[in-house]
């Protein structure tokens, strides 16, 4: 198995929890508001569609994502997310405030989740060492699969693991079984 295989897979895996946690969270469950300084799950769930978008167009294609392309206004945010740099500070605020339209953010995470096979169906195995600067958002030089392995697979993962919590604070089963 070569590491593109071995990727896919692993985003696979992830991508099938993820909907499992997610699939019967109600309107009420995304806008519920956490204690303390936690993010709603709606937010939270927007977040990792969101940055999937950001990171596989922005960082990788070096082109624009789908929410200013095909999918403006379309994405069931009821305000654009605050992207990294002078406006990051105000994240906190827009996931306690933003409101979210199920059905049309699970549309747009399907979008992104094709483009983003789209993406991956095109790598050959030695695209995985080309470097990237992150600089800019704290990471430094990285490689591709660096980035597809920890920004787009392990993000999956821990945004998983923080919606099952806010599912489970909630009263209700958060990861799938």
């Amino acid at each position: 198995m070569d590491a593109i295989a071995l990727l896919k897979i692993q985003l696979q895996h992830a991508r099938e929890w993820m909907a499992g946690t997610v699939a019967d969270v109600t309107d009420d469950m995304a806008h519920w508001t956490p204690p303390g300084v936690a993010n709603p799950l709606g937010a939270t769930y927007a977040h990792l569609v969101v940055s999937e978008d950001m990171i596989v167009n922005g960082m990788l294609k070096q082109s624009p994502p789908l929410f200013a392309t095909n999918w403006p206004g379309k994405t069931g945010l009821s305000e654009p997310m605050p992207l990294p740099g002078p406006d990051w500070k105000d994240y906190g605020s827009w996931a306690r405030r933003v409101q979210i339209d199920l059905p049309a953010l699970r549309q747009y995470a399907q979008a992104v989740q094709a483009n983003t096979d789209e993406y991956l169906n095109s790598l050959s195995p030695e695209a995985l060492d080309t470097t990237v600067d992150l600089s800019n958002v704290g990471f430094g030089e990285v490689t591709v699969g660096w980035i597809i392995g920890r920004l787009l697979i392990g993000h999956i993962d821990n945004e998983c693991g923080e919606i099952s919590c806010l599912k489970g604070l909630q009263g209700v089963r958060g990861y799938p079984g």
